[in-house]
């Protein structure tokens, strides 16, 4: 398998002298508009701070879009994957700094008895492959592990765990972009038609049962399964899942049609639909002091309601690329809401303490490690420093794009 994924990077590469001719174009200026708070503090803040395989995807991934967004899912040079110099691309730099390569469930990084966390840096693998061939590697072996030997749910969806079945909302956002990726380099079409039905059958799992009448009604559930089994809605998950959505369904648009032939329009209008029902549920669900709350429905007192920088974050990210990407369907709404966010953040919290502080910690978020923890997290969270730095790009992405106003 590694000989014909480099006989396909060969054949690739003949027919694109240019992209081979290993350019480095970024963005021009990254921080081209003020979001009311210091964006290059929170960015300078979010690559210092992750130390976990996941972390390190999303700052990796956050780096892209910021930097060099063109290269990104949601830009306009996707594919073919382009030969990039790293040390002229700060995502591949940093991404070629904290990989770590190894065999099977940890291709990327140690992941700790998680299926997707590694595979966050999937993406990134993919690209440092174009320039050395041990990355391919890599990449390959989180691919093998993942859709040949992670366990499987009861419905075919691929676990989260290595060691039992377990689905986590957070999965998403780590594998399927990764797989979608690596699928559309390879020319793998039924690997990026599975990609789109392991969003759908997570969904089937972990959407929770509430009726259309409640107005939060199509989150989902954080975990099923036997050993970390949690029912609530958890805003981070909802943001992983969501966001993770995003990506692919970005990815399946910037996809050749001879990838996507006969059934691209189908997996937009399901990826869309899937992505819609999180954020509506979520512009539903009760907030407070401006932001979302740790569980977004979490109204009881029993502390687990705090208002989270993280979810909410992530969440608005979601609403600026949909609002690109299909705006007939996330229209000014979603906008408005999602602008709602990023003033808040420009702001201070009930206690008189800027959500955004001088160093660049973004405030109050939920513990990244504990979810459960009732103390606001102060000290700076990984996720959630680049969830801001996601949101930021979103938006600024979004005015470039013609779609969201500066003002």
């Amino acid at each position: 398998m590694l000989s014909s994924t480099l006989v396909t990077l060969f054949l690739l590469s003949l027919g694109r002298a240019d992209a081979s001719s290993k350019s480095t174009p970024s963005n021009a200026d990254p921080f081209p508009y003020d979001p009311g708070f210091d964006i290059e503090a929170v960015a300078a803040t979010a690559k210092a701070l992750p130390s976990h395989s996941w972390e390190f995807g999303t700052a990796t991934e956050a780096l892209l879009e910021l930097y060099n967004s063109s290269y990104s899912v949601f830009g306009s040079a996707t594919f073919p994957v382009p030969f990039l110099v790293p040390q002229g691309v700060p995502s591949l730099a940093y991404a070629a700094d904290v990989i770590v390569l190894g065999t099977g469930a940890n291709g990327s990084s140690d992941g700790d008895g998680a299926v997707g966390d590694p595979a966050s840096l999937g993406v990134g693998a993919v690209m440092l492959g174009k320039t050395n061939e041990s990355f391919t590697g890599g990449a390959y072996e989180e691919f093998a592990y993942i859709t040949g030997q992670a366990p499987r749910w009861y419905n075919g969806a691929i676990s989260q765990r290595t060691d039992v079945p377990e689905l986590w909302a957070d999965w998403m956002y780590m594998a399927p972009p990764f797989l979608a990726y690596y699928a559309v380099d390879t020319y793998n079409v039924s690997l990026l038609r599975s990609v789109v039905d392991q969003c759908g059958l997570y969904r089937q799992a972990l959407k929770s049962n509430l009726t259309t009448d409640v107005p939060y009604d199509g989150l989902w559930e954080h975990i099923v399964g036997p050993q970390s089994a949690d029912f609530g809605l958890w805003g981070t998950g909802n943001g992983w899942a969501s966001a993770g959505m995003t990506r692919v369904l970005a990815t399946v648009m910037n996809a050749p049609d001879s990838v996507t032939h006969g059934w691209k329009d189908q997996a937009v209008n399901n990826l869309t639909l899937w992505i819609e029902e999180i954020v509506h549920g979520a512009m539903g669900a009760p907030m407070v002091d401006g932001l979302l709350r740790n569980y977004l429905n979490d109204t009881s007192g029993d502390g687990l309601g705090f208002g989270d920088i993280s979810s909410s974050s992530l969440i608005a990210s979601v609403a600026y690329r949909m609002a690109v990407l299909q705006p007939r369907t996330f229209g000014s709404s979603y906008i408005q809401w999602a602008e709602g966010i990023r003033t808040t953040l420009g702001g201070n919290d009930s206690a008189g303490n800027p959500h955004v502080t001088s160093n660049g910690t973004v405030t109050p978020a939920v513990n990244p490690l504990d979810w459960f923890d009732t103390t606001p997290y102060t000290a700076g969270s990984p996720e959630g420093n680049n969830f801001v730095v996601l949101m930021y790009t979103a938006w600024r992405d979004c005015i470039i794009a013609g779609v969201c106003s500066q003002s």
